[in-house]
């Protein structure tokens, strides 16, 4: 009976924690939110030097993996990735202002495999900016022409209760509304998603799972995509390893 007595005493202890925790959380503004969440991702401020690399998989239905080796310095705008997919590898290198490509180790690509393929400096431009961005979030942020709502508000997804940020972009930065969601305890970032236009509910939402360090930074180890309208699942990315250039 005493036994009951103190682990109801604790249970309710925690409860009223977690709930003044809370109610705390719900007084942050945007960029306190994003502050605190940065701090918990990269407490020591070092993705705006990062020099590393990061191997991907990317496992989607229906489709053989994909697997990439990104190397980042982002101080010298350089930007090298290495994707291999069936029997084919492309590497591409961005280095400021210049592009360099390679089909199989060869700079010598024809037209079929550039078309088929999308083997192109446009594409390979893209995909630089996809994998900085999504895996310097919540740090990218930050970045200029970047919208910070002032008000957090909680929201439940998948039956968890989040604190949820949201952020818009200047128009020649991008026009999608986009939504991040933290723990209330740890202020880690768990889930994302966008919307192209968001009364339609189309675009797509990103669950997070784990966390790997690579220099000093939790990146989330898994992004598995799906759909807002039907909840589609689309594809995950695994981070499988990371380290110093």
């Amino acid at each position: 009976m005493q036994i009951g007595k103190t682990l109801k005493f604790i249970l309710s202890f925690i409860l009223v924690i977690f709930l003044n925790h809370l109610g705390n959380s719900q007084e942050l503004s945007g960029q306190e939110l994003l502050e605190k969440a940065i701090q918990f991702h990269d407490k020591e401020a070092n993705w705006k030097s990062f020099k590393g690399k990061l191997a991907i998989t990317m496992k989607s239905p229906n489709s053989s993996d994909r697997h990439s080796i990104l190397f980042m310095d982002l101080p010298a705008e350089y930007f090298k990735s290495k994707v291999r997919r069936d029997n084919n590898t492309i590497e591409s290198v961005l280095m400021k202002d210049s592009c360099n490509l390679k089909l199989n180790g060869s700079p010598v690509i024809s037209k079929k495999y550039r078309d088929s393929l999308k083997i192109t400096c446009d594409r390979a431009k893209m995909m630089k900016n996809y994998y900085t961005y999504l895996y310097g979030l919540p740090m990218k942020l930050k970045d200029p022409g970047t919208i910070i709502a002032p008000e957090v508000k909680t929201k439940s997804f998948k039956g968890k209760e989040y604190l949820v940020l949201k952020v818009n972009y200047d128009e020649e930065v991008g026009k999608d509304t986009w939504y991040f969601y933290f723990d209330p305890l740890t202020y880690a970032m768990e889930v994302y998603q966008f919307f192209h236009d968001e009364s339609k509910n189309d675009g797509e939402y990103i669950v997070l799972d784990d966390l790997l360090e690579v220099n000093g930074i939790k990146m989330p180890k898994t992004r598995a995509w799906y759909y807002n309208k039907d909840d589609k699942y689309l594809g995950t990315d695994i981070l499988t390893k990371g380290g110093a250039l």
